[in-house]
């Protein structure tokens, strides 16, 4: 843990990593800082495969942990591609414990079994679509998925049963970007007037070509009601070389942007930074230049035990980004997907979390702690939970202006629970009257049906 001197009130986070901390990688020891530099050289030797591991590293680590690793690929729901930036960031004299490396790499040997209650699709974003590639569930706001291929791919991704490819445990239908695709998308937007507000994801925008930024962003200005477009990508935090480096793919979004001001609707980017770890010198130049051509930046973490889940950590990164112009907007609770078990957080660790984040710096710049509630909710503020028992983990939250007259549960990771509380819940009738129990102290008066619905619900037998 940061001391509390060193993360409130000292200025440290003023400080940015410079040092070719590359060249202790012993395949890349003779990289230059230029090839470095290079988004194409990033691209071209990002990590994909066991082997690339092993090759790259070297004598680095021993072979037990690469069988972690090996064991690891055999169960996960995503590959794994990681950016050389990124993988060299790793402390690999402490793998096992780095936080950039539970983030991008798994370990066979710290992964859990899945909730009973996860879903691949816990937030019901297909469920919520009414078109591909399009999830409508707040009124004014859609999500649009053009591409499901990333720089990288997070250990943690709540899109995982879509990104990442095919694996051992895994088939998926994944799809790169295609104008041809979209035009349902774009037939839903325009019209359907009450929308306002486009996420551009995926997927990651970063992936997409340049000429599509251009092509997505203008046809999505050329409708009268939209006013806002958001460019959602990590790039910024695991390839900064891209923004300094690609500059036909910057100016077409700065070229967007500028589209956009004339028009008097927002142009930004929601980026991703999770640990301060993350964050170089090539970070803070990345912000430079977007910062420089007026673009608006906006970060989402997500919380994950042995990442972020420490206040001073949390305080750290907050400073750090804010300092490079970065907007801190939400802090998620970890989504109950398949695969992240030994990452996910309690809802009341976040809920502390965020009370010493706030009150460190101006509150513009305090990120907001959410839980996206699992079956579609939304994004619901960490301490506004209709019903919280913490000893079994079971939160009960409402959304009456997205979806009236329906409760949404959220579940602790159960080894993170008591042990009388960890035994109930290898029980199915137990945790079902755990269930029943919490629901009723929120809606007494549900007909029978109701519950049946939330129970199958949570059983993935209905949506």
């Amino acid at each position: 843990m940061l001391d509390r001197q060193s993360a409130t009130d000292s200025i440290s986070h003023r400080e940015f990593r410079s040092d070719e901390f590359w060249r202790e990688i012993p395949e890349w020891k003779d990289v230059s800082r230029e090839d470095f530099g290079s988004h194409l050289w990033q691209a071209k030797n990002s990590i994909r495969k066991l082997a690339q591991v092993k090759e790259v590293l070297g004598a680095r680590v021993d072979d037990s942990f690469i069988e972690d690793i090996g064991a690891a690929f055999r169960i996960a729901p995503m590959n794994v591609r990681i950016t050389p930036y990124v993988f060299s960031l790793i402390d690999w004299d402490n793998p096992t414990d780095d936080p950039l490396r539970k983030q991008f790499l798994p370990i066979a040997s710290q992964m859990l079994p899945d909730h009973p209650y996860y879903l691949a699709d816990s937030l019901y974003e297909d469920v919520d679509s009414p078109v591909p590639m399009l999830t409508h569930r707040y009124p004014d706001k859609v999500l649009f998925l053009p591409l499901t291929t990333c720089p990288v791919y997070c250990s943690y991704c709540t899109r995982s049963r879509i990104i990442g490819g095919s694996t051992e445990s895994v088939e998926k239908d994944t799809y790169g970007p295609n104008p041809k695709n979209w035009e349902a998308a774009f037939e839903y937007l325009r019209k359907t007037p009450q929308i306002e507000d486009v996420v551009i994801s995926g997927g990651d925008a970063y992936n997409l070509p340049t000429k599509y930024i251009q092509l997505i962003g203008e046809t999505l200005l050329e409708i009268p009601h939209i006013k806002r477009l958001r460019y959602a990508t990590k790039g910024i935090a695991v390839l900064p070389q891209k923004i300094l480096t690609d500059d036909a793919w910057v100016n077409a979004l700065t070229t967007v942007h500028k589209k956009g001001r004339a028009l008097g609707k927002q142009v930004v980017i929601h980026t991703h930074f999770s640990s301060p770890r993350e964050i170089t010198e090539w970070s803070q130049k990345a912000m430079e230049r977007l910062f420089s051509e007026g673009v608006t930046v906006r970060n989402q973490a997500v919380l994950q035990d042995g990442v972020n889940n420490d206040p001073e950590i949390m305080i750290r990164m907050t400073k750090q980004i804010s300092y490079m112009n970065i907007q801190p907007y939400y802090v998620y609770i970890h989504d109950m997907v398949p695969g992240c078990e030994h990452l996910r957080t309690t809802v009341g660790e976040g809920i502390e979390i965020e009370k010493h984040v706030r009150g460190t710096t101006a509150g513009f710049n305090v990120p907001t702690f959410v839980c996206d509630a699992p079956a579609g909710g939304g994004k619901r503020h960490v301490a506004s939970a209709e019903y919280y028992d913490q000893e079994n983990g079971i939160s009960v939250w409402q959304a009456p202006e997205v979806k009236p007259n329906e409760l949404f549960l959220y579940f602790d990771p159960i080894h993170r629970l008591n042990p009388d509380a960890q035994t109930r819940w290898q029980d199915a009738t137990a945790r079902r009257e755990l269930v029943r129990s919490a629901v009723n102290q929120v809606n007494p008066d549900l007909s029978d049906e109701q519950r049946d619905k939330i129970g199958q619900r949570l059983e993935g037998i209905v949506k």
